[in-house]
């Protein structure tokens, strides 16, 4: 078993992988001053971003459900892996060659079990396309020919050709070094009483990949009649990698129109994906085998961010276009079944959902055939929104020139318009619908508030101010993190970013925060001789007395000259603070300080180019200033209480000792109206 990884190597690691790459891989970022970005966080559920990333600290932190740390932490939240497995996912994404201690007979491990399952499918990915120009593989070339895609689309998108034959992929992949063992936990091989065999056989291939383009999975159409697998569409079986309900084909492809648009449509299937981007739809992607559920809609969630409008969360259609989901269906039982499920997940988006059904039921693959790519265009345009579909659908089921049948639609469609969480579209949509059937729009409203009460539907206003939450996974926080969670709620207001923040009223409090983000963000603006006067007791607030003690612990202030780099020092402090402090100091870390508009835009043009390895950065002479009156606040505040002690003791002390102790407030009492002078006049410049 190999040791503990090197040192220098997991520094390495840290100083070379870049946090805002490996986050914007899953998360849509944008810029929100002095070197920050905001986004919705991928940890919990939430509709105002709230999710932080500072690039040229090294640190993110989410202001939601409180969840911050480094790049490894990341990695450890996002891959649900250890700290040595987070490091190796990390190395062999950025080709850094791992060393480790204790090894037995000096062999090293190079990359973790992930890496390698990884490697595995990038070279199956390899085996299969070059498999595509055999004359074996000519039926899965003429499916693709006869569905109007070229060898071009056949490339762009990654098809390939799984060879009939028992273990064909198996023995490419042994003699490139993968063991049996891994190719089974990649799925790509199965056991069976002959042996090891491929999972893929004499089928067209797809590469199932996340939004960095790793290959994950594969999905396979049936060629030949003889397929021992009965099903049209095969894919790859669950992995360590690779879950159905987790992934969607073409998110490699579509991301960036995804985070461009922030509208995403979804299709059934993968020539429906390629038939959708070749006409220009390039936002389009695919569930692989299952219904569209919760896990898919997390990960759109990722990539769409929400309509806000002067901090309003907004639903619809807004002039200049508005953030959308699009599904398409055909028209047919199946596929108002899922139109149905779509549904039921509307509610987890902030935008609003639509249907995109073509004529004659076709699906974007069959339409582009027979009517070209400007029909896929027109199908995408015209979408209807889902309540309308839906509502639609299950009207057309009664005959609503009969009594009974404007009953039957009103018990029907009324446990429908109930779900919809806004109270005024509930009351628009009764409407219509009383007016399309032909029935009085109080009785419809009374049936549709009953189901409404009996479905316990939460109602939600989208034109309102949306306050922080932890989201649906507060329960899965640590103590120590829902104790900082805690702290942050009993403190609930939002600032124009809408960042929790504490509240500006209580001044000591602000004083403390603000002087340990100073420290942690921006060290060199710290003054070292007024620094020394600080000491535990000059915090008033608990935990800023453990981020204290835990920057001492972890060396001071740095000095200039240091070759500390600022993820360096930052990642001291938390390893010195523990679990307990991991958190708040991510707050700290990310947590923007109220300076100049002028002096925030001259930070973020001096930090667009750093990174975590970059050396500590100069301060601002502004930043400088600011430091110094928090240091000499903070000691004003320490001789108030020293002087409050002072005199509150006095009363039963003998009158010789009172009037030493009277003196010595007068020492305290000139001291503190000398500070701030003093402190000027020595330290700035």
């Amino acid at each position: 078993m190999p040791g503990l990884i090197k040192h220098e190597d997991i520094e390495k690691v840290r100083a070379t992988a870049d946090l805002y790459d490996v986050i914007s891989a899953d998360v849509t970022l944008k810029p929100a001053g002095t070197g920050t970005f905001m986004g919705l966080c991928p940890f919990h559920d939430e509709k105002t971003a709230s999710f932080s990333v500072r690039p040229s600290l090294g640190t993110w932190h989410c202001f939601g459900c409180g969840l911050g740390g480094d790049i490894f932490g990341y990695v450890e939240q996002a891959e649900d892996v250890g700290f040595a497995d987070a490091v190796e996912i990390l190395a062999d994404r950025y080709h850094i060659e791992l060393h480790y201690e204790n090894a037995a007979g000096g062999v090293e491990r190079k990359g973790s079990t992930r890496s390698r399952l990884l490697e595995a499918n990038d070279e199956a990915q390899r085996f299969f396309t070059a498999q595509m120009m055999t004359a074996e593989a000519l039926p899965a070339r003429q499916l693709l020919a006869g569905r109007n895609f070229t060898q071009a689309d056949s490339e762009r998108f990654g098809c390939g050709y799984a060879p009939q034959g028992w273990d064909n992929l198996v023995r490419h992949l042994s003699d490139k070094g993968f063991t049996q063992q891994e190719m089974v936990d990649a799925g790509l091989a199965r056991r069976g009483n002959r042996g090891i065999y491929d999972y893929f056989r004499g089928r067209l291939t797809w590469p199932i990949r996340d939004a960095t383009g790793r290959t994950l999975g594969f999905g396979a159409r049936k060629l030949y009649d003889d397929d021992s697998i009965q099903a049209k569409y095969i894919n790859t079986p669950d992995t360590t990698l690779y879950h159905k309900n987790q992934v969607l084909y073409g998110l490699d492809l579509a991301k960036p129109e995804i985070s461009k648009t922030h509208a995403i449509v979804i299709v059934e299937g993968y020539t429906d994906v390629m038939a959708c981007h070749i006409a220009g739809i390039t936002n389009a992607v695919a569930t692989c085998g299952t219904a569209f559920g919760a896990e898919h809609v997390k990960i759109v969630r990722r990539f769409i961010s929400d309509n806000v409008l002067s901090g309003m969360q907004l639903r619809g259609t807004l002039k200049g276009g508005t953030a959308r989901v699009t599904f398409t269906f055909d028209g047919d039982s199946a596929g108002q079944k899922a139109a149905m499920h779509a549904f039921g997940l509307d509610n987890a988006f902030l935008m609003q959902a639509f249907v995109a059904v073509a004529d004659n039921n076709m699906d974007p693959c069959d339409l582009r055939i027979a009517q070209g790519d400007e029909a896929i265009r027109a199908l995408i345009r015209h979408a209807t929104p889902i309540y309308d579909f839906t509502i639609r659908t299950v009207l057309a089921k009664f005959d609503t020139n009969y009594a009974p049948g404007q009953i039957g639609a009103v018990q029907a469609v009324a446990p429908i318009i109930a779900q919809i969480r806004d109270e005024s579209l509930r009351f628009v949509y009764a409407q219509r619908v009383a007016r399309s059937v032909g029935v009085d729009i109080n009785m419809l409203f009374r049936e549709v508030n009953k189901a409404h009460e009996q479905l316990r539907i939460r109602d939600m206003n989208p034109y309102v101010q949306r306050q922080p939450n932890v989201g649906s996974n507060a329960g899965q926080l640590s103590s120590a993190q829902r104790a900082y969670v805690a702290m942050l709620a009993r403190y609930d207001a939002l600032s124009s970013q809408q960042y929790v923040k504490l509240p500006v009223d209580d001044t000591v409090l602000m004083c403390e925060q603000e002087l340990l983000a100073m420290i942690i963000q921006v060290p060199l603006a710290i003054n070292p001789q007024i620094f020394a006067h600080i000491s535990e007791q000059s915090f008033s607030v608990p935990v800023f007395k453990s981020i204290y003690t835990a920057i001492i612990a972890a060396g001071g202030l740095p000095s200039r000259g240091t070759e500390l780099s600022q993820g360096l020092w930052i990642h001291q402090i938390t390893k010195a603070g523990g679990a307990v402090l991991e958190n708040p100091i991510s707050h700290l870390a990310a947590m923007p300080l109220p300076l100049p508009q002028q002096v925030s835009d001259e930070v973020v043009e001096q930090t667009q180019h750093m990174s975590a390895s970059s050396p500590l950065r100069e301060p601002l002479e502004a930043e400088v200033q600011f430091a110094t009156e928090l240091l000499v606040r903070l000691l004003d505040l320490g001789y108030m209480r020293a002087i409050a002690r002072a005199r509150q003791g006095m009363s039963n002390l003998p009158q010789e000792q009172q009037i030493e102790l009277l003196g010595e407030i007068t020492r305290l009492e000139a001291n503190r109206k000398n500070l701030q002078a003093e402190v000027f006049g020595n330290t700035v410049g």
